[in-house]
């Protein structure tokens, strides 16, 4: 398909979404109970993300695997097609699609290349805890201006002491006035040498447990005593940009705190519901891309006059991943659903992740 082609159909099915739907939980209510059948919309949009992975990301991505360059026109290119950012609702410049629709396109961008995908990702993670608890105004300046061009942010929760255990982050912030005065340091952050804002987590109470004790705040990336570290050399994934961030007396007004002060934790931890789905999703598009390379060859390569894939322990092999990348898939699909219709699913989310993470591993 070519190009303008993949645009005229991304704008027809944005603006469809944008004059049926304000979020994709209005969107998806209107299906009574839970189906496998993808509507002509959300078929439409899996269609234009595979397109432009198999057309744009596929060719590119040996180049910034190799060379560790960001992929700074690939994304400028997703970002044209509406690829990027899919959630930020109408009233602020977005299309609006819900976690399901978003999942879609992460598992066909993923597809072409995790790297790249988890730059464009990136994004979904800090921008969800400013839909979920910023302002009206909060949510027009930071998630209305990457609308109006292909900006970048990041998530800055994890520590060097810290990761998946969020509660023993050390970043601080003090009150000063109207500002905050921010000091620690982050790490493994992706896009952070990117990102034109960040949201920070930051302990604000130390003396209160790990539910009281943080807040959030959105951070501009060009704010005084940031300091941003060198890229880390991952293992995989080598197009992210991933470095550590130092905050140093930085001032951050207290306009841009995001809801009550000690409400950060939870604020964290509910944009997780919202984008473990769409790093499972991801995981099931590396996943069937390897399943989908493995079967080429095992078609391709012959022994004892045949393919094979008509060994009976090769085709053991391929029909266990078959399984794996269903089976994750559906409960990818299941947890973005069940999100999608305002109810509670880190319970599945957690599944999905897991289970599509595995069986990509594998």
């Amino acid at each position: 398909m070519l190009r303008s082609q993949i645009i005229g159909t991304v704008r027809k099915t944005c603006r469809a979404f944008g004059t049926t739907a304000r979020s994709c939980s209005e969107h998806t209510s209107a299906v009574s109970g839970f189906g496998f059948q993808l509507s002509e919309d959300q078929q439409s949009i899996q269609e234009t993300a595979k397109q432009f992975s198999r057309d744009v990301i596929i060719p590119a991505a040996p180049h910034h695997d190799k060379t560790g360059e960001y992929p700074t026109d690939v994304i400028k290119q997703a970002w044209e097609l509406g690829l990027v950012n899919t959630h930020i609702p109408t009233d602020y410049g977005g299309i609006g699609l819900g976690v399901f629709e978003a999942a879609l396109v992460s598992e066909q961008l993923a597809y072409g290349c995790t790297g790249i995908q988890t730059a464009i990702e990136a994004n979904t993670l800090a921008e969800a805890p400013v839909i979920l608890a910023g302002n009206d105004a909060q949510k027009r300046k930071y998630l209305g201006r990457m609308t109006e061009e292909p900006l970048m942010a990041a998530y800055c929760v994890t520590e060097p002491g810290a990761g998946s255990d969020v509660a023993g982050a050390k970043t601080n912030a003090v009150k000063r006035g109207d500002k905050w005065i921010v000091n620690g340091q982050k790490m493994w952050i992706t896009n952070g040498g990117k990102a034109n804002w960040y949201f920070l987590l930051a302990k604000t109470d130390s003396a209160a447990n790990a539910g009281k004790a943080f807040t959030g705040f959105i951070v501009d990336g060009n704010s005084p005593g940031i300091t941003v570290g060198r890229k880390e050399w991952n293992m995989g994934q080598r197009a992210s940009d991933t470095r550590g961030i130092t905050f140093e007396d930085v001032e951050v007004p207290d306009e841009n705190r995001l809801g009550e002060v000690g409400q950060g934790f939870k604020i964290a931890m509910g944009a997780f519901d919202i984008t473990r789905p769409l790093v499972a999703s991801a995981a099931v598009g590396l996943a069937q891309r390897a399943m989908d390379e493995a079967t080429t060859y095992a078609l391709q390569r012959k022994t004892m006059g045949k393919s094979i894939i008509e060994h009976q322990a090769v085709a053991f092999m391929l029909a266990d991943m078959a399984i794996n990348v269903e089976s994750s898939r559906m409960m990818v699909w299941r947890a973005a659903w069940l999100r999608d219709q305002n109810k509670r699913n880190t319970y599945y989310a957690s599944i999905a992740k897991a289970l599509a993470s595995e069986t990509a591993n594998k």
